[in-house]
């Protein structure tokens, strides 16, 4: 359920009530702020080994993103937690929460790469997500109360005809157990209360729906494409009910988010691993990190002479000119002798920076898949 912090709403791979903290960037247009290192993570084996009056180590600066293949019971804020320990950065968010339920892709911004988290969380979202029919429950998903049951159990024809109707732009009602805010409170936090949560259909698009597997009339296995703003959980629900029974997400991984897909993806053992390999002088962190441009594939790259890149550093604006001048205009990202340095508006002529770079400190090496 993703969090969509320009809407302050929950969407398909989001945090519930059971990831209570929200996303760590106070505003989708903005720089993201610094994630607040939690005192303690059970899950990270490293959690406690700084106890007594040994000093913090000075945190550093640390830009590129992490894709964390997350396990199954780890919190989003505890895994942003441990990443930031285990690279000793100074600031630290992601890019779309996911369910302690669910499994899969997590990516982790690091130092200046927070900038461009909002290119992430605007792109695709793909899901592979296993249906439980026979039961609907308050949360959507296995972990909540059962509030209605059925004997019924659709065929596989039944299932097939079902998914045109959730394909392409759909009205859909979010859980009332989401993020969504209703007159200034959450809605889990009104649900958890008794209080009937009334949340309205919105518009989200699903760009396919297909059924992987159904291994037993009691379980089926479906893969999903979606924008921003879907829910799985409201997905699998809606399904249930058109088919005569009820569904409820029993199991959900992700495994695409916006440029970042399973190849990415990094098991929590192996950065642990890296880490030990590090501090013992056999690698480097900066093996596990891409790039921060790696978020912004989608987006015109445009390199600058350096003494336009030294003007555009002080956020200045550039003149176009030139018979090599770009004549389309929008955002893009400035590049100078190869290397990232800003997000820009080019219009009028013009270029105008909108987010600069500083990219000092541990950065992604070369060659990081043969390295982990």
């Amino acid at each position: 359920m993703m969090m969509d912090p320009a809407h302050g709403t929950i969407g398909s791979e989001e945090a519930d009530p059971r990831d209570l903290q929200q996303n760590n960037f106070a505003d989708v247009g903005g720089d993201a702020q610094p994630h607040q290192q939690a005192r303690r993570v059970n899950n990270d084996p490293r959690a406690n080994k700084q106890k007594g009056n040994q000093p913090r180590r000075d945190r550093r600066d640390v830009h590129g993103w992490v894709v964390l293949d997350k396990p199954i019971g780890m919190t989003s804020t505890q895994a942003v937690a441990v990443l930031k320990r285990l690279f000793n950065a100074k600031r630290a968010g992601h890019a779309g929460t996911l369910d302690p339920l669910a499994s899969g892709g997590l990516p982790i911004a690091l130092g200046e790469a927070t900038k461009t988290v909002p290119f992430v969380m605007d792109g695709r979202k793909r899901y592979q997500f296993t249906v439980c029919w026979g039961q609907e429950r308050d949360t959507d998903d296995i972990e909540g109360q059962v509030t209605a049951t059925s004997d019924q159990r659709p065929t596989r024809e039944a299932i097939l005809a079902l998914l045109p109707r959730f394909t392409g732009v759909i009205e859909q009602v979010p859980p009332r157990y989401s993020a969504i805010k209703v007159q200034g409170e959450r809605a889990y936090d009104l649900a958890r209360d008794g209080e009937v949560v009334e949340l309205a259909a919105r518009p989200v698009e699903i760009h396919h729906l297909t059924l992987v597997d159904q291994p037993d009339n009691d379980r089926a296995v479906f893969e999903a494409e979606c924008g921003k703003g879907t829910y799985v959980r409201a997905l699998a629900r809606d399904m249930g009910r058109i088919l005569g029974t009820f569904g409820h997400i029993c199991a959900l991984r992700r495994t695409l988010v916006g440029p970042f897909g399973e190849n990415d993806m990094i098991p929590l053992d192996q950065l642990e691993a890296l880490c030990d390999r590090a501090a013992s002088g056999e690698g480097s962190l900066a093996d596990a990190l891409m790039p921060v441009e790696t978020a912004l594939d989608d987006i015109p790259a445009l390199a600058v002479t350096r003494a336009d890149a030294a003007r555009l550093h002080r956020g200045q604006a550039v003149l176009l000119r030139g018979r090599d001048a770009p004549t389309s205009s929008g955002t893009v990202y400035v590049t100078v002798a190869g290397r990232l340095l800003a997000l820009a508006e080019v219009g009028n002529g013009e270029i105008i920076p909108k987010r600069v770079f500083n990219l000092t400190g541990l950065t992604a090496s070369t060659g990081r898949n043969e390295r982990i």
